[in-house]
């Protein structure tokens, strides 16, 4: 039949439409009440089930972004110690597809390099947020943030960020990403724990050595204060009685008698 194909689509749209004003309509009451208050708007929770897409009030509303969700990279610090985690290793530079991260190593007063960046940028004009910065580093200092709202009238330096920018607590990355978070710690406690088990075993097999190790050096002593006598004896060579010096009443070689 001619058209066949064309109403079929149409068909197909209607459905859709009729059900996204259908879900739409049942779930205005729970809009509303699962709405959260935020400094920086109301953000609205959508069920994953719902069949249909309510219309978001951007920027007065905000859906809330699901945890997997990666933009722009962050760097975390303890807010307890107030110490960076990363160490400037370079990894995550070195793994950038576009090359957007720079790190500059910090030096202490004698010159030399110590673990932490002194300086840190990164160009989100042209990041691409593919996450590799994150998943290879071997700190977990460096994650990627859900804040997309970057808009600026100029590209340099409005979207080049420095390590002022980028530094956030570890408490916000757990607000973030809370089952990630939840599995790092508890890897990270796990380690430790294998870590302190491992060392206390090995103590108790130093300490007996330590234990052992004065009786051996109490008796080194009586062997070097005899090693010079029996070494002189031994290294004495057997004297030659055809080349013993002459007696003093022999006469000498070559001389008369008196």
């Amino acid at each position: 039949m001619f058209g066949k194909g064309i109403i079929k689509g149409l068909g197909i749209t209607l459905r859709h439409t009729a059900a996204t004003f259908i879900d739409d309509m049942a779930r205005v009451p729970s809009r509303y009440t699962n709405a959260i208050e935020t400094p920086q708007g109301k953000l609205l929770r959508q069920p994953p089930d719902s069949k249909g897409l309510f219309t978001i009030q951007y920027p007065e509303e905000k859906r809330e972004l699901p945890e997997n969700f990666r933009y722009i990279p962050m760097l975390l610090y303890d807010e307890k110690t107030g110490k960076d985690r990363c160490t400037a290793c370079g990894i995550c530079a070195k793994v950038c597809p576009p090359q957007c991260i720079w790190i500059v190593r910090d030096m202490n007063e004698q010159g030399k390099p110590i673990p932490r960046p002194s300086e840190f940028y990164i160009d989100a004009s042209i990041c691409m947020s593919c996450g590799f910065c994150a998943e290879f580093c071997p700190f977990d200092a460096i994650k990627m943030n859900h804040d997309y709202e970057m808009a600026t009238y100029d590209r340099f330096p409005g979207l080049v960020f420095d390590k002022e920018e980028l530094s956030v607590p570890t408490s916000y990355y757990a607000s973030l990403y809370p089952s990630a978070w939840a599995a790092e710690e508890a890897a990270r406690a796990a380690k430790a724990a294998k870590k302190a088990a491992r060392g206390k075993k090995g103590g108790g097999a130093g300490g007996a050595r330590r234990k052992a190790a004065p009786a051996k050096r109490t008796a080194a002593p009586a062997r070097k204060a005899d090693a010079p006598a029996s070494s002189k004896a031994e290294a004495a060579p057997p004297q030659d009685e055809s080349k013993a010096p002459p007696d003093a009443s022999s006469p000498a070689p070559g001389g008369s008698q008196s």
